[in-house]
């Protein structure tokens, strides 16, 4: 029996042709549940990102009970973590592309917070690792399905937008993991952390499971390809290869992401051994200005892809370089301000400006490719973009780190971060141009 529950006929007797039929049925006709379903997602990531950005905040009293280096602490919070993550996303994508999508993120919700509190109860190095690897393999299956979801029951002029109210998500999770991982951490210890963020995602995967229905795909564009079976992997691959513009986006979109996780997840190390600052005034600042500066940047920056590319599709990739190339007097005037407070400031325009692509790009790449293969179009992208931005950023920046620590270099972290920052956004500033040079063309190409 199918698990498919658009509205319409039973669930029994839906078959993968009768998928486009029955629109008018379908509960996502009402607008009120649309935004609730996007307000379901939406929390599902903020879980997505408490548990797996918690580690940031809690890197040091670890690195301190466990005897860690700067390269293992990158390791947990980078290409440990984004290895199995990208190894895993490409045939949950798959799974995606044919099968029920709210299920699957349920599942996905339910690993990554057991593994979560797993974390805690970690006794050694492998431990940890072993753990965090069981996070990375329950998150593979959660954006992917969840963009799809999104891009089938958002038209194409809101969806940028829509995609950017979902990365919010980035942004609580962050401000929640920061805030209450320093707290936590102070007050009790770090391994009570990691229980009290990830039980609770068990609860609202069974939110989800009895309150989200499996939307029609291709439903808002009114896509009658839509009901055809999902083309092979090797397919859409090919496809994506073919369109140049797609593989600018996806190495602009891994380079800026290599700046959130490679200089973002090392901003609280960075500030507690620059400053005579405790674990939970960091965690405060942190939870404040990654979480509002993140999120309002989110969701400005698909507002402004939205508005601006209604009259030229390369504004999609126009705005997200322009305030990238912004992000490159920020991350200096962070790392060189004599200052505390007025460093701990300007961290909110630095996630203000790094936050602002995700939407715009994921809503470009959508519009490159049919209604069957956004899940596996997300999961490529994200592929690149955990492999280059999560996997290596955060794993160079501590091996530079160690290097100029062991030379005798002044502020090594600093300079790392420094270092790292710059040359990745103007890097990524280059490749959001020579995308916006092929866009319309790869576009039209599909329409045709």
């Amino acid at each position: 029996m199918s698990t498919d529950t658009t509205g319409g006929a039973p669930a029994a007797r839906k078959t993968s042709s009768e998928e486009g039929s029955g629109a008018a049925s379908t509960p996502y006709s009402k607008p009120l549940y649309r935004y609730y379903v996007l307000m379901v997602l939406t929390v599902v990531y903020v879980f997505n990102f408490v548990d797996r950005q918690l580690l940031v905040i809690l890197q040091e009293p670890i690195k301190a009970e466990l005897d860690l280096s700067d390269t293992q602490l990158g390791l947990l919070t980078g290409f440990a973590f984004a290895l199995f993550y990208v190894i895993c996303g490409i045939p949950i994508a798959r799974w995606a592309d044919r099968g029920n999508r709210r299920s699957i993120i349920a599942i996905s919700l339910t690993v990554w917070s057991v593994m979560t509190a797993m974390c805690g109860l970690a006794g050694n190095y492998a431990h940890l690792l072993l753990a965090r690897i069981g996070v990375g393999v329950g998150e593979a299956g959660g954006s992917p399905p969840a963009h799809s979801m999104i891009s089938d029951i958002f038209k194409p002029k809101n969806r940028a937008v829509a995609l950017s109210v979902y990365s919010i998500g980035i942004y609580i999770g962050i401000l929640i993991g920061f805030a209450l991982g320093g707290f936590l951490a102070d007050a009790f210890s770090w391994r009570l952390a990691f229980f009290v963020v990830g039980v609770p995602g068990i609860a609202l995967a069974l939110l989800l499971t009895f309150t989200v229905r499996e939307p029609i795909r291709g439903w808002s564009e009114g896509d009658k390809k839509a009901s055809e079976p999902a083309p092979p992997i090797r397919d859409v691959a090919r496809l994506l290869w073919t369109r140049i513009s797609f593989r600018h986006i996806a190495l602009a979109a891994s380079l800026q992401a290599f700046i959130i996780y490679g200089i973002g997840n090392w901003l609280p190390s960075y500030f507690l051994r620059t400053y005579e600052l405790d674990l939970g005034t960091i965690g405060a600042w942190m939870a404040l200005t990654t979480g509002l500066g993140g999120g309002l940047g989110s969701f400005c920056g698909g507002w402004m892809a939205d508005k601006f590319g209604a009259k030229d599709v390369r504004w999609y990739l126009w705005v997200p370089a322009i305030l990238t190339a912004l992000l490159v007097p920020v991350q200096l005037a962070i790392l060189l301000a004599g200052d505390v407070y007025f460093a701990l400031i300007l961290t909110a325009p630095f996630h203000f400006l790094s936050a602002a692509y995700l939407g715009a790009v994921l809503a470009v790449s959508h519009n490159l490719v049919s209604g069957r293969m956004r899940a596996l179009t997300s999961a490529v992208l994200f592929f690149v973009l955990n492999l280059i931005g999560l996997g290596l950023g955060p794993v160079i920046v501590g091996f530079m780190s160690d290097t100029f620590t062991r030379n005798g270099l002044d502020a090594p972290l600093g300079t790392a971060m420094m270092i790292c920052g710059t040359i990745a956004a103007v890097w990524s500033v280059l490749h959001y141009i020579l995308a916006a040079n092929k866009v319309r063309d790869d576009i039209a190409r599909r329409q045709a």
